[in-house]
């Protein structure tokens, strides 16, 4: 008789305590839950003993790029029902341990041990990356990170992207982002341009600059010289070709360099769009004391960064699991306060902070829409672990943004001399 799925909801409840707000379908058939609702799809026992030896978020995710799981139904209905079982509740191993001195709790498990098979613990998908000891954040560390990230096949990004290569938060119309996410992204890199008061001679540096687009627009329309620095090889080949192909070698230069190694300034402005996530938050003072002597007096920065919610107790603060094991390994996400702080502390004048965060859940939303229209061609070209990696994180963090458990700001800082003169508008938001 075919009653795993039952089986499956039944002894879950128990464990969790609460009923599973999804179906499950399970490996032999089977199905349980409610009739109208996405079903979360176990397609094999090892699903299971994957969630035994590691319950929680890594467990699931392990499971997701596997392929051992999948979700049958809207996907951002699924992981808003699942996500305060699984990404709210944590893995605190205090509490599973409480948990399982109930005796029902305790029988729960045992019957999901003898569902699962023979006990042995599953290796990780090869995607996950395999840490390495020592301190984090540093040159080493960082560029291995970065090429986790990033050196995964161009031909993947241009699928997700499309043809703005761009790879962070755009910029959309009101009242309603009914526009291309191209026109999106290039109004995006107008309002950094405008913002850091760019105009024909000055010099840009782009600090993570991804596959150039910020460079070329700064170059090709306002006429500034741009150094863009990368960590990437591959990054940095594509986009020396697109600087070539646009023309513009004599104002675009692409290295591969980190951004504590840059010693060719002053600067008349700076962009840090998408990059200070991976600074860290014990060199995040030096990152922001490295720009500012990177500036002339009266140069400007401009900080696109990801930002969370502060913690009652921030030592208690750890990094995602999921996203540090398959996404952005050592990434770090700090409050918009603490960035700011950084700053002031750095020497930086802050003049400006733009929230931008609904933006973002658009722009997630357009790149699984892109993804999924070519995922034949995506798994070809990275592999259906990685395809599945960027489906599950994309998708995850659109919710996150529309529920406001994490943001996205623009901050525009000044390295104001000792006359006080800034060299900003009086008026906010002209940008001149």
């Amino acid at each position: 008789m075919a009653d795993a799925a039952l089986r499956l909801r039944t002894l879950f409840a128990q464990v969790l305590g609460v009923p599973l707000p999804v179906r499950i379908r399970a490996w032999d058939g089977s199905e349980a839950g409610p009739p109208d609702a996405p079903a979360l799809v176990v397609r094999n026992r090892r699903a299971v003993r994957r969630l035994l030896f590691k319950p929680g978020e890594l467990g699931l995710a392990r499971a997701w790029v596997a392929g051992d799981v999948d979700i049958d139904g809207d996907l951002y209905t699924a992981l808003d029902l699942i996500s305060g079982l699984v990404w709210e509740r944590g893995d605190d191993a205090r509490t599973l341990f409480e948990s399982l001195r109930d005796p029902e709790v305790r029988s729960a498990v045992r019957g999901l041990v003898a569902l699962a098979g023979p006990p042995l613990p599953p290796a990780p998908p090869p995607e996950e990356i395999r840490r390495v000891r020592g301190h984090l954040h540093t040159r080493h560390s960082d560029k291995r990170a970065i090429s986790h990230h990033y050196d995964v096949g161009n031909g993947f990004y241009e699928i997700v992207l499309g043809p703005s290569m761009v790879y962070s938060c755009a910029y959309w119309p009101a009242p309603e982002p009914d526009g291309t996410l191209e026109h999106a992204q290039r109004d995006k890199l107008d309002l950094v341009c405008r913002k850091l008061g760019l105009t024909a001679g000055r010099r840009l540096l782009d600090v993570g600059c991804g596959w150039g687009s910020m460079a070329i627009h700064a170059a090709r329309e306002y006429g500034v010289s741009v150094v863009g620095i990368t960590l990437s090889q591959e990054q940095a080949a594509y986009a020396r070709k697109r600087v070539a192909d646009e023309g513009l070698t004599d104002r675009v230069e692409i290295r591969v360099q980190d951004y504590r190694d840059v010693t060719d300034g002053p600067y008349d402005a700076i962009s840090s769009i998408g990059m200070a996530e991976h600074v860290g938050a014990d060199r995040y003072l030096e990152y922001a004391e490295d720009l500012l002597k990177l500036l002339r007096p009266g140069g400007r920065l401009l900080n696109h960064q990801i930002a969370r919610r502060p913690q009652t107790d921030e030592s208690a603060y750890h990094l995602d699991e999921f996203i540090d094991a398959y996404v952005f390994p050592d990434g770090e996400l700090a409050p918009l306060g603490t960035t700011v702080t950084m700053l002031e502390r750095a020497g930086f004048e802050v003049r400006d902070v733009e929230s931008i965060r609904e933006h973002y859940a658009h722009t997630l939303r357009r790149w699984v829409t892109n993804l999924e229209a070519q995922w034949q061609r995506a798994v070809r070209i990275a592999g259906p672990g990685r395809a599945r990696v960027w489906l599950l994180y994309m998708a995850a963090s659109a919710l996150a943004f529309e529920h406001n458990r994490i943001g996205v700001n623009q901050v525009l800082a000044v390295r104001t001399p000792e006359s006080g003169t800034s060299g900003l508008p009086l008026r906010a938001r002209t940008w001149n």
